[in-house]
């Protein structure tokens, strides 16, 4: 078997068209070379040991942070950077590039923790917490999934209730991206009755006493920091509540659409780099005396990766604007999701059957991404949530 990790330079850019939309400007150009550099130096060298050791290094979220990678689209006054959603999809879509889900999956986890915080948490608490997370001084993780249930969060079990002027957390928290060494967690919990209306956000601290962790194994996303959390008897200030009492699911629900644009625009990053990969392996591959590439059955299999690439990478952009012109498509961006997952397992597939017995070999960026398109297609909205939610909004 051919070993992909022999392989010449690649010399096709799957990339290449991404910016020749309207939605973007010399700025965004501009972004998306330093992100791109920021890849080739700080992450891609290292992904394949990353995987093989478990875990990436804490520092990588300091260097984040001072790329301000990590404080895009958050108030100028917590240390954030302005920006539209574009900028967002240039840096999923970049950091793709690695071949790596489990970076940006940890590295990223404050995209969707911070949000809630930033917005309607108390103004001290916001100074507190916010600038330095962003800064990668601090990690955070959000905590919403538990054992007995993931996207029915209307009906989860954590319980804090109010003693004096702390509330006190008990309950499990599972599958949590950066559980194991965040320093600050958003937890969902509940405050009220039953449903929606009883649910609120609480900002912990990761050294709360009553807090445990346990590491979770996982079929990809090896080197990213996955825990199942449990709360004993943790008490926080009741200063830490995030918004209001028992109406913190909307502010949760508001930032699941934020964590599905991102999550669509890296598979549709995950998607053009298996593009890439194979036409640069199908190029050099000879089979009977030919190129691969030269193969009728080969060509077809990329053009119809290429088709359905380019239809999701309009797609997202669209939704992209949309929310930034402060709409919350719910329906649409739920299809989305669906709509990225899918084209991803179909150009994840033909990827590793172009590469043959060399996309089965760890190292190759088609092996990976193969492990990793499930959780893809999970995590963030399960395929069936998401259509069902699609199907409520559209009245059907």
């Amino acid at each position: 078997m051919d070993d992909p990790r022999q392989s010449a330079p690649p010399d096709y850019d799957a990339f290449a068209p991404l910016l020749d939309g309207p939605w973007y400007s010399d700025e965004h150009r501009a972004f998306r070379e330093s992100v791109r550099r920021f890849v080739e130096t700080e992450i891609s060298p290292h992904v394949d040991a990353w995987d093989e050791a478990g875990a990436f290094p804490r520092e990588l979220y300091k260097k984040a942070g001072q790329m301000g990678l990590l404080a895009l689209g958050y108030p100028e006054d917590l240390g954030g950077v302005e920006a539209d959603p574009f900028f967002g999809l240039i840096l999923q879509q970049e950091v793709a590039r690695a071949g790596s889900g489990g970076v940006p999956a940890s590295l990223f986890s404050s995209g969707i923790s911070m949000p809630p915080v930033a917005h309607f948490a108390r103004d001290a608490v916001r100074r507190e917490v916010v600038p330095q997370v962003l800064a990668g001084d601090k990690i955070a993780a959000l905590a919403i999934t538990e054992p007995g249930g993931g996207s029915d969060v209307a009906n989860l079990r954590t319980t804090a209730r109010r003693d004096g002027d702390d509330y006190v957390i008990n309950g499990e928290k599972t599958f949590i991206s950066s559980g194991m060494r965040a320093d600050y967690l958003t937890v969902a919990v509940r405050t009220g009755g039953e449903g929606a209306g009883g649910l609120s956000l609480l900002l912990v601290d990761g050294d709360a006493p009553g807090l445990a962790r346990t590491a979770l194994k996982k079929m990809g996303w090896w080197c990213s920091d996955t825990a199942t959390l449990y709360f004993d008897d943790v008490r926080v200030p009741a200063e830490r509540l995030v918004g209001k009492e028992n109406q913190g699911f909307h502010a949760a629900m508001v930032n699941f659409n934020g964590e599905r644009l991102s999550l669509a625009a890296l598979c549709n990053g995950f998607a053009l780099v298996c593009l890439e990969e194979a036409v640069n392996y199908a190029r050099q591959r000879h089979t009977f005396g030919r190129a691969l590439i030269t193969r009728q059955a080969i060509r077809h299999k990329l053009a119809t990766m290429a088709q359905r690439i380019r239809a999701t990478q309009a797609y997202i952009e669209r939704t992209a604007w949309a929310m930034g012109e402060g709409r919350q498509p719910a329906a649409d961006i739920a299809l989305l999701k669906n709509q990225a997952t899918e084209t991803l397992e179909h150009c994840a597939r033909e990827a590793v059957q172009i590469f043959g017995g060399a996309g089965y070999l760890r190292g190759a960026k088609v092996e990976r991404i193969y492990r990793e398109v499930r959780v893809m297609a999970i995590g963030g909205g399960a395929e069936e949530i998401m259509r069902d939610l699609a199907a409520n909004q559209l009245g059907f």
